[in-house]
């Protein structure tokens, strides 16, 4: 009902304006029109009510405790020569993956970095990525 008041045309003679210039189509408020503006500190989409385990309930994520590869399979030395290991836990640009990344534990990521570094001075591992 009340989109039906104001899409009536003003009785009076005189067409409306909107702004400085009539020659242009009014654009709406939002790029999208079925998506309300972004207004307030949530942004778009509105506050955050948490994640899998916070205030707002379950999430639609359900993030799977990363389990170390190295204690999973038994292996308690990590060779510098096996570089196909090795290769798994270097980022592309050539940087060592952190282990919040990757699931390895504390121990074994000591290991794997002091394997990709002894890799790295015999030239089996590139130190960076040429570019």
């Amino acid at each position: 009902m009340a989109d039906e008041t104001q899409a009536k045309a003003p009785e009076s003679g005189a067409p409306a304006q909107s702004g400085p210039s009539s020659d242009r189509p009014e654009r709406p408020s939002s790029d999208r029109p079925d998506r309300p503006s972004s207004g307030g500190p949530g942004g778009p989409r509105g506050p955050r009510t948490g994640g899998p385990g916070g205030p707002g309930g379950r999430g639609k994520f359900f993030r799977r405790k990363k389990v170390c590869k190295f204690c999973t399979e038994k292996i308690d030395a990590i060779p510098y020569r096996d570089v196909r290991l090795l290769q798994g836990f270097v980022a592309e640009r050539g940087k060592i993956v952190p282990r919040r990344l990757t699931g390895v534990c504390t121990t074994h990521q000591r290991r794997l970095t002091r394997a990709i570094k002894q890799a790295r001075n015999i030239a089996l591992l590139p130190f960076a990525t040429r570019h």
